[in-house]
């Protein structure tokens, strides 16, 4: 055992600057102090995965290496799910039994907080608020959010892409909805015939999505001023760096949003900073917290891009550590990327556990250890750890005992936060709520004119209507108001015969004939 201690120890002893993570702990469950488990901060930018059932110590994990990468002077952005990291803020408190833990490892107990910022999502929370535009979101992200299928998700794009070939600017969810109602209305459905168009039935699964998002609070997270990701990399006057806190209240009502905000952020940071290289300690390191919340239901488009961002913003200077419970919670593509883990007890009490278990096992380099075994035998606040040492090998597997966290492990008071975001320079940049004139307004005087200009149109007709039938009618009544000339009537037949002289002289000598015969005897003349 002695020997593989000495491997162990000389895997750890690199000379750079680094961060100490715990002690070696050796077959007997002993630790062994001066076996130092550590990572150095040129390798901090090689990503990470600190993973481990529920109780097992990863909150306690985050804090302490939180606490250690501010202390060497790199920002560190997290966030806290159950407010449990908002103590870093503040020093810890001694005890008996954490003396005696610390004792056991040979650490030095030196109470200490750190400078934090805290932040809400939207505002909803004690934190400064935490806002982006919708056309920053992007279409990609926002669809993700939404939980739209493919189709869905191109019929999304071309929308936006409509808004970005016409300056309109998307900035809340009114904007996006407003866009949507436009485009499938009598004025705008013809706006993108040529190019495919828009089914009225997907634009109506996207509008209900929308609408569910804005009643989860969605609508108060999209807006203006939007979050300057510039400002997760502030150092103190002292050098220490700022840890950004992300309080997540309500995460059980809007999974998604969180986690897709998060991605939000490190896509923003890759497109904002330049490229740096390899550097002696980071830019920022970010703590990606409830991971598989990411992964759950993403696209492959999506899944992509992650492993994409993941892979390039390393050159940028930024390390990303992921947390969550196994690693089979993180996509194969992402989780070769992640050159340290930190993994805490495993159970395996079902036959989906057992099956995560071995993935687990054959994530690690080759060691002595029996990990199927010893990952289910970890103590609260040990770890099976692996990391990659200053020339990019990994270190030897070594069953860790951690430190623990100088700043207080308890959650900070709510008065004693909110007095911090009171004072923050981020609450005056990003407190007040911003509603200039977009798509919304645009569009819907746009639409506002499309229908007054509709209705004078229906009215014109109408009036014109009504002119004719009142014409028409002032010439029947002038028709009937005329004075009336007796017909002519045509001679009878007897009429015409009684004109002509011939019968005329026949006739009265007829009538003489016949008169006499009647007025005498009948006797003829």
């Amino acid at each position: 055992m002695t020997d593989a201690i000495d491997a162990i120890k000389q895997g750890y002893s690199f000379e750079e600057e680094s961060i100490e993570l715990g002690v070696l702990v050796d077959d007997e469950g002993t630790p062994v102090p001066d076996a130092k488990i550590r990572i150095s901060l040129s390798m901090l930018n090689r990503h990470g995965l600190v993973a481990g059932a529920t109780g097992t110590g990863k909150t306690k994990t985050l804090q302490l290496m939180a606490e250690q990468i501010s202390g060497a002077g790199v920002p560190v952005f997290a966030a806290d799910i159950k407010g449990d990291l908002s103590g870093l803020a503040v020093p810890g408190e001694a005890n008996d039994k954490l003396l005696e833990r610390t004792e056991a490892i040979g650490q030095e107990f030196t109470p200490a907080g750190c400078p934090v910022e805290f932040y809400a999502l939207g505002g909803e929370g004690t934190g400064v608020p935490l806002r982006a535009t919708v056309s920053q979101f992007g279409p990609l992200l926002l669809s993700k959010v939404l939980g739209l299928n493919q189709t869905q998700e191109s019929s999304l794009a071309l929308v936006f892409h409509y808004a970005d070939a016409n300056n309109l600017l998307l900035l809340d969810l009114k904007d996006l909805m407003e866009l949507l109602k436009f485009l499938t209305s009598a004025e705008g459905k013809t706006e993108l015939a040529d190019i495919g168009g828009l089914s009225k039935a997907t634009v109506g699964v996207i509008q209900r999505q929308v609408t569910a998002l804005a009643a989860q609070g969605g609508d108060a997270f999209f807006g203006e001023p939007e979050f300057d990701t510039a400002d997760l990399l502030h150092v103190t006057a002292d050098g220490r760096g700022v840890i950004s806190l992300l309080e997540l209240p309500n995460l059980a009502d809007r999974p998604a949003l969180f986690s897709t905000f998060l991605m939000w952020l490190l896509a923003d940071l890759y497109q904002d900073l330049p490229e740096a290289g390899d550097l002696d300690k980071p830019k920022l390191v970010f703590f990606f917290d409830e991971a598989h919340l990411l992964f759950d239901g993403a696209s492959k488009a999506f899944q992509d891009a992650i492993e994409q961002t993941v892979r390039l913003i390393r050159s940028k200077g930024v390390g990303v550590f992921f947390v969550t419970q196994t690693p089979k919670d993180v996509p194969e593509e992402v989780l070769a990327q992640l050159g340290s883990r930190v993994q805490h007890q495993l159970r395996a009490h079902t036959p989906n556990d057992a099956k995560a278990l071995r993935s687990t096992v054959n994530t690690y380099p080759k060691t002595d250890y029996d990990l199927a075994e010893r990952l289910q035998q970890l103590g609260i606040g040990e770890a099976i750890i692996t990391v990659l040492n200053p020339k990019g090998a990994p270190t030897p597997v070594a069953w860790t005992r951690m430190r623990a966290p100088q700043a207080s492990m308890d959650p900070l008071d709510a008065s004693a936060m909110a007095a911090g975001v009171e004072r923050s320079v981020m609450q005056g940049k990003y407190g007040t709520a911003v509603d200039r004139e977009s798509a919304y307004e645009v569009l819907n005087a746009k639409l506002q004119a499309g229908a007054e200009a509709a209705a004078a149109e229906a009215a014109a007709a109408e009036q014109a209507k009504q002119q004719a039938a009142w014409e028409k009618e002032q010439a029947r009544l002038e028709r009937q108001s005329a004075p009336r000339r007796t017909p002519r009537r045509e001679k009878s037949f007897f009429e015409k015969l009684s004109e002509n002289t011939m019968v005329r002289q026949m006739a009265r000598s007829a009538a003489r004939e016949i008169t006499r015969s009647i007025f005498g005897t009948g006797r003829r003349r």
